[in-house]
């Protein structure tokens, strides 16, 4: 049995992202399901996990953390070496630029109006679609002089800004004019232990 679990929703994006780079890093991973739609992760014994209720949720050893873009970090710097997070302050400052983006824009765009579309959230889906073309906009613009978003290899910063952009036409917005963005993704694909998702 692994010393590591995670606590997984198949189509969630960002367990996804979990998923992909404990992958990447060879790592070995037990899947715990969270019956989500059934509020599994509002009982008591999840919220001893992760007060905020949310998921994912990695358990390495005794050590509990939440946060996709938290547990890709400690992911990164456990057992990553420099190659996933550099340590130098600019390149590690790259990194968190798109970490945060990952948070904000893309989770403001091409999820919100995924979550409209896929499993009905009442969210202003033409705001979600507006914030989708500017952040993909940004994304293109990088990505057309840049393989990667923060560095010249690939990093976390590019894990965690994946999953939702690739996912984009399950809410209506198509990747068609992102030509470097498809490029991008098809890259990620390729990289040796590459694991995917549904409808990725």
């Amino acid at each position: 049995m692994a010393d590591r679990k995670l606590h997984d929703l198949e189509l969630s994006g960002n367990c996804y992202k979990v998923r992909l780079f404990s992958a990447l890093l060879g790592l070995d991973v037990e899947i715990v399901p969270v019956d989500f739609m059934g509020g599994a992760h509002k009982t008591p014994a999840f919220l001893e996990k992760n007060p905020f209720g949310e998921i994912p949720v990695l358990e390495d050893g005794d050590f509990i953390l939440r946060d996709s873009q938290a547990i890709l970090v400690y992911l990164a710097r456990k057992y990553g070496g420099e190659t996933w997070l550099p340590t130098d302050p600019a390149g590690m400052a790259e990194v968190m630029i798109w970490l945060m983006a990952a948070e904000n824009e893309i989770a403001r765009g091409p999820n919100d109006a995924r979550l409209h579309d896929k499993f009905g959230f009442p969210i202003d889906v033409a705001k979600a679609r507006e914030n989708a073309a500017r952040i993909l906009g940004l994304m293109e613009a990088r990505l057309s002089k840049n393989d990667w978003l923060a560095l010249d290899r690939p990093t976390i910063a590019d894990i965690a800004c994946m999953p939702y952009v690739a996912l984009s036409h399950e809410g209506g917005v198509s990747l068609d004019p992102y030509p470097a963005i498809r490029a991008w993704i098809a890259r990620i694909k390729a990289l040796p232990g590459f694991v995917s998702m549904p409808a990725l």
